[in-house]
């Protein structure tokens, strides 16, 4: 009995042992990790640089949150930046992350700030970003690729959002429009099971656009407005964002016999950008 007991708290010490191990890997790991899976993922489906100064997550309690998320102007812009997010926390469901459909219970991005340039009478850095993302369901370069990972989110809130419009130059007018746009929240997105990184980024920025569009009516050029509500109409095929928001990146997730590792790579699942 004495020595089942003994094998027991052997047992017992090598788990905890390896639990720690665990989650100290993942600390030092998992954010460098992560950190270069976002803006590698962002940067290949929006098609262009895309930084995160810090980034933090906790492996148990399924959270992740950065600062300071910076997306660059595509060419030939003035201004070297397009939108800078001051702070984003994400809640995902653990269990999920192992699955085909990760749930992510709430998203939270706040202090976003945009820079919206126009270049020509119709065209500008926003919708231009809008025109290059990926449209269906891309076909993988690699037929051994499992599928992509699917996301169900519960809740998604963007607040705080300035954008400035930056106008073209005329004589005795204002080239510069600030609008404060009404917080956008969305909820059960992904019930189709349709909805992946990429098609996310997508409905993020187009529900920004389309709030420039309905609070700069009168404001702004009718040319302007005009040209971003026709491409608007066009991106049915991300999520029909211009409808609802007032829509992955694919990334492989190699299932792994290691539970620490299956989680890690559970996180990168959401981060496979198009091709």
């Amino acid at each position: 009995m004495k020595s089942a007991r003994k094998i027991l708290r052997i047992v017992f010490f090598v788990i905890v042992v390896l639990v720690v191990c665990i989650v100290v890997l993942v600390h030092l790991l998992g954010n460098s990790v992560l950190k270069t899976g976002i803006e590698t993922a962002a940067s290949k489906t929006l098609n262009v640089g895309v930084s995160i100064d810090d980034m933090d997550f906790s492996i148990l309690g399924g959270k992740v949150s950065f600062q300071n998320l910076v997306v660059d102007n595509p060419p030939g812009y003035k201004h070297d930046k397009l939108l800078e997010l001051g702070d984003a926390r994400i809640a995902v469901s653990i269990g999920s992350l192992l699955k085909d459909t990760v749930n992510i219970k709430e998203i939270m991005l706040d202090d976003v700030n945009v820079v919206l340039e126009q270049k020509g009478v119709t065209n500008n850095n926003l919708q231009d970003i809008i025109k290059a993302i990926p449209e269906g369901e891309a076909e993988p370069e690699d037929v051994t690729e499992k599928p992509a990972k699917k996301l169900h989110i519960d809740n998604l809130e963007i607040t705080n959002v300035t954008v400035k419009v930056k106008l073209l130059p005329v004589p005795g007018k204002e080239d510069t429009i600030t609008l404060k746009l009404n917080p956008i929240r969305m909820t059960d997105l992904g019930s189709d099971d349709k909805l992946d990184a990429a098609k996310l980024s997508g409905k993020i920025l187009l529900a920004i656009a389309t709030g420039v569009t309905e609070q700069g009516a009168g404001l702004l050029p009718e040319s302007m407005t005009d040209a971003m509500k026709a491409t608007l109409s066009k991106t049915a095929e991300l999520g029909k964002a211009a409808k609802e928001a007032k829509e992955e990146s694919k990334k492989l997730l190699e299932e792994s016999k290691d539970t620490g590792k299956g989680l890690i790579e559970g996180f990168k699942g959401l981060l496979k950008p198009k091709k």
